[in-house]
This record gives structure tokens, sequence and C-alpha cells, in this order.
């Protein structure tokens, strides 16, 4: 082959070689970003929507909300006994003392009336409230629901900020929540946790029970104030927490706002909460194997029966056992207890009864539940 003709020849090649190295170089370089932009747009887990990142911050959702928290400050008077010493002058005689408690609120209209816990403001003197702005103002007591450990509250004042309310927020374990309120006089302290978990009713604090646990930090101080969620919308009424003696750290819980709510409404219209009664007691029944191998409970047991009350003139007599209600199963004794307290008085519920082998339906028409402290 003539030299002219090699070089040209290599010259073509060298040249060709070159530029499908640059295109290799161009597509290695830009492939990184494509790659990114297709799964932005179809995650490979296919978890559309899923966010990548979590907020840098919740500054919005505590703005939203806090200026609505307000600190609870009340004196209740404690009788002491007298020394033995003193006894034999003054006979059984007992010393009265002032003492200061405080506990937290929310405001929820702007006509002044604020949620907080039954047991912020039982059995005291005097309540000051102070809200976000700096004003201090006295609060009358509406009406409170112990059988929930809830109070409402009114104050007189204007310009009230107002906390909004997730109503028909559907909770989730894991969901981010953070607890606001006045921790042990420090007002308006913000911690954050998750939901831990929801309808724990086995607690023994309140005779209705529907809590939301939680592991954001809920001290002295907090009970009455304010769990949001990441939108600052308020989910729950925070209540009390599992102390150290009891061998629990951060295990807070909070009252679902859709309960307190509709005991606020109850308690602004009526004066007390109206809730339905069956006039018997139960109790959970131990868990049996179910045929997969599972464990379950078949319904709940009739423990005690009210002599005329709804349940005795159904024919529901001590040691039944109450399978559903409404067609609804029945496996846990608290949770039917407050099913049924949220029913009208009046309303007539069907009973899916067991005694013994037979099963029969029966009808009870709820009536109000009496006084039971």
């Amino acid at each position: 082959m003539p030299m002219s003709n090699f070089r040209s020849t290599a010259l073509f090649i060298l040249r060709y070689a070159t530029a499908g190295l640059a295109v290799a170089f161009l597509v290695l370089f830009a492939w990184p970003r494509l790659s990114d932009r297709g799964q932005d747009a179809t995650p490979a887990n296919g978890a559309a929507g899923l966010q990548r990142h979590g907020p840098v911050s919740y500054a919005d959702a505590v703005d939203r909300t806090a200026p609505s928290v307000v600190s609870i400050y009340t004196r209740r008077v404690e009788y002491q006994q007298v020394s033995p010493q003193l006894q034999r002058i003054l006979g059984n005689a007992y010393l009265a003392r002032s003492r200061q408690d405080m506990g937290s609120g929310v405001l929820v209209r702007e006509d002044g009336y604020i949620l907080t816990n039954n047991h912020v403001i039982s059995q005291v003197r005097n309540i000051q409230v102070a809200l976000w702005d700096g004003r201090l103002a006295p609060a009358q007591v509406v009406g409170s629901d112990p059988e929930t450990d809830l109070a409402v509250l009114k104050v007189d004042l204007d310009g009230l900020p107002v906390a909004p309310l997730a109503l028909e927020s559907r909770l989730r374990v894991g969901d981010v929540v953070l607890a606001i309120g006045n921790a042990l006089g420090l007002s308006h302290t913000v911690t954050m946790g998750i939901v831990s978990a929801t309808g724990r009713n086995d607690l023994r604090a309140a005779l209705y029970e529907d809590f939301i646990q939680t592991d954001a930090a809920i001290n002295a101080g907090n009970s009455g104030g304010a769990l949001i969620n990441a939108m600052g919308e308020v989910i729950g009424i925070n209540t009390r927490n599992l102390g150290r003696a009891q061998g629990g750290q951060n295990i807070g819980f909070a009252i679902p706002i859709a309960l307190a709510s509709d005991v606020m409404q109850q308690i602004i219209e009526y004066g007390s909460v109206r809730r339905g009664w069956l006039g018997a007691s139960f109790s959970d029944l131990p868990l049996s194997l179910q045929a997969d191998g599972s464990a379950a409970r078949q319904g709940i047991q009739v423990s005690e029966v009210s002599m005329d009350g709804p349940a005795w003139k159904a024919g529901i007599r001590q040691g039944d056992v109450l399978l559903s209600f409404n067609g609804i199963r029945i496996d846990d004794a608290r949770a039917f207890l407050l099913a049924i307290s949220r029913i009208e008085p009046g309303a007539q519920v069907e009973l899916e009864v067991q005694r013994n082998q037979q099963q029969f339906s029966t009808y009870a028409t709820l009536i109000q539940q009496p006084p039971l402290r």
C-alpha cells in the first residue's frame, strides 16, 4: 500500500475514533441526570408521590397553632391535719394551704371557648389564663366531663386566635406530631415525635378511652395542650404520660380532637354530655385459638346487669356473651362501651347474644347515662 494511502486511512480512523470517544463521554456525563429524572417521575419501588426528602423545619406548623395554645394557672386549697401536739389544744383541726398548679389549653372558638383536661381544673378556687400575646384573663368553667378527662373554659376577650382542628384526619402510626404546652411552667414549649399507636383504651385513666399514643415528650403542665400534625392542625388534646415511676419514657397520650370536640359541643349545648347507656358492665374474654392458628376474642362477657335497665329489659343476664351490636363484631369491652356512649339516648341497638350453647338476637333501647361518680 502506498504511504500516502496508509496515512489517509490512519487519519480517517483516528478522526472517527475521537468523535466516538466524545459522544461516549457526553452520554456517560448526562446519563445520571437522565436516570434521576426517570426515577423522580416513576419511583423504582412503585410508591408514587412518596417524598424523597422531609421538611427541614416545622416552624410553619408551630406558627399556625402556637398562638391558640394558652397557659392555665390554678389555685387549690389543701387541708392538712395539725400535729398531735396542736391536736391536744385545737382538737381534730386542719390547716388550710393554698397550692398553685398549672396546665395548658387550646382556644377552639373565637368567642373564647377553651378545651383542656378535667384534671387541670378539678377542685380549684380560681383559674387564670395566659395568652400568647401576653394578655392574662380569668376563666370560667363552662362544664367538665371526668369520664373523658375533658373540660371547657371560657374567657371574655376579643381578637382571639383559634386553632385549626383536624376533625377528619386519618392518623397513621409513624405520622410526625408536635406537642405544644406549658411544660414545667415554660409556656409554649414544643416537642416532636411520631404517632406511636392509636386507639389505646386499656390505661384505666378514664372511663371512656380512645387515646393517641406518642413519643413526643409530654411533661407536667402539658396537660390540656395541643398535639398537632405536620400541617399545624390540632389532632388531639394532650392528657398524660407514663412516668418513670411506671417504667415509662416518652410514652404520652392525647385525646383525639374529634372526640374532644364532640364532648365540648355537648357541654356548651346541654351543660353535660349525653351518652347512651345499656345498664350493664362487661369484661374481655380470654383469647382463643382460631382455625387459621391466630388468636382472637369471640365477644365480651356480661359481668353485671342493672335491674330494670335497658340490658335487663332486653333479656340480657350476667354471664351472657355479647357477640355483636348493629351487625358490628364485638371483641373489646372498653371499645364497646365507648361506641355505645356515642349513640344518642333513646336509640335502639340490635345485640347478638350467646348463652351457653345458644345464640339469639335482641333489641335494647339506650337511656341517658346516669352520673357514675
